[in-house]
């Protein structure tokens, strides 16, 4: 049996704290304390109901791929954490989520959905957009130079480039990419005042109107789209969606709108973090970017790194279904657990020097992508358009400094990014 710890009260705070998933320094230092002192420790943040925080990358995997004891739909989801929140949400749809989407599908029920896309997903499914991805990346690139000199790297660049990428193999036209860029960024950073216009710390309530208001506008988008996907299908995304079939029968229209709103959303935000991240470790060491430059097959190993150092899906959330025991410490049935992707991408007993960026890191068996049979269906996409744009910029980058302070989104489920201000040089 683990023995109990108490864990500070602004601990157990922070760890759901938007703020503080925005201060790196704040909730690495806050993941640091749990791995060594309480690995498996169970809180209650102030106002919010009791939670296990799963801080060791062993433990968090042994729960990720255990999907007959952990389950994913029957708690909120991990942008939910307030128990008001919970019940205004209940009140406004019946259910503990917004929406329903397959990250909260168990079981064949979530097999069967993501069956839907997966296909073009892997690998062989993206030979067709490889040549596309490759013009779309060269175009970046140029763009990219174009700056002659300054930017900020993740506005101008890191937004756009897998936006388009990944509204092209949905079937959205440019025209509308700025809608669904906007939609995106208040949904994930709907505690962020800079982005939910301008509360600097929104109610419960306040909170979930925001995500409604988003939600809606991209059922109404949605409701568009499929119409005319029924009527015209095209090899895009969105005609599968629009007239696939799970269970035999037609795909329902709320399951269809939540997976057009997974890809459309995390779909391109995880991916944008990432190359924020990897162009801000850049300019703060220089001999990362000299390394790469001498050997160009570290690309890889640097998208990877990039992942771990940002890991911007902070967390999933799962509910013990059965009395259980993880790491010789008990879980009663109904109990709710946070897996905390930060702290076993920063553990100590996996990764050597965890707090350092390392662009050449191999073997990086870091949970970016998650693990197990929710692991990212986009993964593949994500790794190929990033190498891409890597292979255009970092040859011709002969140097690259911050010329402000980057800022974080204010947000605890996905984050990454928001700003990252360089002056560069290009050959």
């Amino acid at each position: 049996m683990t023995k109990h710890i108490d864990v500070p009260q602004e601990y157990a705070n922070a760890v759901v704290d938007p703020k503080a998933h925005e201060n790196r320094e704040v909730i690495d230092g806050v993941f640091t304390w749990l791995r060594k002192e309480a690995p498996l420790a169970q809180v209650q943040p102030d106002e919010h109901n009791p939670i296990w925080v799963v801080s060791k990358h062993a433990d968090i995997k042994a729960i990720q791929k255990d999907n007959k004891r952990f389950f994913n739909g029957t708690h909120r989801s991990a942008t939910l954490m307030n128990a008001e929140t919970e019940k205004g949400v209940l009140e406004l749809t019946g259910r503990p989520n917004l929406v329903m989407t397959i990250l909260e599908m168990d079981g064949q029920n979530h097999l069967a959905h993501r069956m839907l896309t997966q296909p073009a997903f892997m690998p062989r499914g993206l030979k067709g957009l490889d040549e596309r991805i490759e013009e779309l990346a060269m175009e970046t690139a140029a763009k990219f130079a174009a700056f002659d000199g300054s930017c900020d790297f993740a506005s101008d660049i890191s937004f756009n480039y897998p936006l388009r990428v990944i509204m092209e193999l949905l079937g959205v036209p440019p025209e509308d990419e700025p809608l669904m860029l906007k939609l995106t960024q208040e949904a994930f950073g709907a505690n962020d005042p800079e982005l939910n216009g301008g509360i600097e710390e929104p109610t419960p309530e306040e909170f979930v109107g925001i995500l409604m208001m988003v939600f809606q506008q991209f059922g109404e988008y949605f409701q568009g789209l499929m119409a005319q996907r029924r009527e015209n299908p095209k090899e895009d995304i969105a005609s599968i969606l629009a007239n696939g079939e799970v269970h035999g029968g037609p795909i329902g229209q709320a399951e269809a709108f939540a997976y057009f709103f997974v890809i459309a959303a995390a779909g391109h935000d995880t991916t944008s973090n990432s190359m924020s991240s990897g162009m801000w470790e850049l300019a703060k060491n220089p001999e990362q970017l000299k390394m790469l430059k001498n050997d160009l097959s570290l690309i890889d190993t640097f998208i990877d790194e990039t992942v771990r150092w940002e890991t911007p899906v902070r967390s999933f959330m799962r509910n013990c279904v059965e009395d259980t025991e993880i790491s010789g410490q008990k879980i009663a049935a109904g109990d709710w657990l946070m897996m905390a992707y930060p702290s076993g991408n920063r553990d100590e007993e996996v990764f050597q020097n965890p707090f350092s960026f390392d662009a050449s890191r191999n073997p990086n068996p870091h949970l970016g992508f998650g693990y197990g049979p929710h692991m990212c269906l986009g993964q593949h996409l994500a790794k190929f358009e990033m190498r891409k744009l890597w292979e255009q910029i970092i040859p011709r980058l002969e140097s690259v400094e911050l010329a402000g302070t980057p800022q974080r989104t204010r947000a605890n489920f996905v984050n990454g990014p928001k700003s990252v201000p360089i002056n560069f040089k290009m050959s």
